[in-house]
């Protein structure tokens, strides 16, 4: 088969479409014939050396993929071969073929293109596994979306909204506020031009956000928790804004708040299980409905992930980027 590969860390021309060796399904997995995988901020890190797979995971990139079942490993009931599926991975999306454990496979749902499905299980199982199973986000509480155009955002915006949750986004251009705002985000905020914490105090009368959904890490941490509402929920899912931080910690006692900092991709696979049986059961029916969607830019050959690596650095696209298997 052929598969991105990073002989060397370096920026997108680092990613090489090369020939490997196909995978083998071991004890409880699966093997996938590609249709389609998603670009995720985690896949530039790996190309640049500094994240990199969990021990025994594939070592090319790319955490969620749509295809078909090729075959089927020892130890694995429910799956045949044929059946339409998106996955969640630990490594191995940018490939023709992919082994998945049986835990992190999900059902094509009903009405969706089978390339779209590649966009749903990493947005789809952080949102809920952060919002929802780790804050428990309540009906009548207000959300807070750093980057509510990207794809964990538009996911988080349109789950949040189910939910009956009132949602806030922070977002860099009108552009993407607007689609937040048809996405159904009630607060839009242009971290460019204005304060966040003080927007959400306004919109809320004083009493801040119930939780909030951060990529950012170290640059807004203390702003979050000024951001928070008493028994607020900060959860962290990524470090765009850096590792270090400082913290008032008083504030965060009178708040009586919580900080979680969580990642899909070391957890043990029981965990993934849990998450995708989870995503399958709340999620599912709301996306059979089409009451959510995945939101996707753009489609590019797998072969030039190099280009969709440049599109998510720009920052110009809102949703997913995926790539298309030949």
């Amino acid at each position: 088969m052929y598969a991105i590969t990073i002989p060397e860390p370096g920026g997108p021309e680092a990613l090489v479409w090369a020939e490997v060796p196909d995978p083998v399904p071991a004890e409880g997995e699966v093997l996938v014939d590609v249709v389609a995988g998603a670009v995720n901020r985690a896949d530039l890190l790996q190309r640049q050396g500094f994240y990199n797979p969990p021990p025994g995971a594939s070592p090319y990139p790319g955490l969620e993929c749509s295809g078909r079942i090729a075959a089927v490993g020892p130890g694995v009931s429910g799956w045949a071969v044929g059946d339409a599926v998106c996955a969640l991975l630990a490594g191995g999306g940018y490939a023709e073929k992919v082994a998945v454990p049986a835990g992190q496979l999900l059902p094509v749902p009903e009405g969706l293109d089978l390339r779209n499905a590649a966009a749903l299980p990493e947005v789809t199982c952080t949102v809920w596994s952060n919002v929802f199973m780790v804050a428990h986000l309540r009906p009548g509480e207000t959300l807070l979306v750093h980057g509510g155009s990207s794809g964990i955002g538009t996911m988080a915006i349109q789950l949040a909204k189910a939910a009956g949750a009132r949602v806030a986004v922070t977002a860099g251009t009108k552009a993407k506020l607007d689609y937040c705002a048809e996405l159904g985000a009630d607060v839009l905020i242009n971290y460019r031009e204005q304060d966040f914490v003080e927007e959400i105090r306004q919109a809320t009368a004083g009493a801040g956000a119930d939780v909030i959904l951060d990529n950012m890490g170290a640059k807004y941490l203390d702003r979050n928790v000024q951001a928070l509402a008493v028994n607020g929920r900060l959860a962290i899912i990524g470090l765009q804004g850096g590792v270090k931080g400082e913290l008032n910690i008083n504030t965060l006692l009178r708040k009586q708040a919580a900080i979680t900092a969580t990642s899909l991709r070391a957890r043990p696979l029981g965990e993934k299980a849990a998450i995708v049986a989870a995503v399958r059961e709340h999620v599912w029916p709301l996306i059979t409905s089409g009451e959510v969607r995945p939101i996707v830019d753009r489609e590019v050959p797998m072969s030039d992930a190099a280009e969709a690596h440049r599109v998510l650095e720009e920052s110009g696209h809102i949703g997913k980027v995926l790539l298309v298997a030949p």
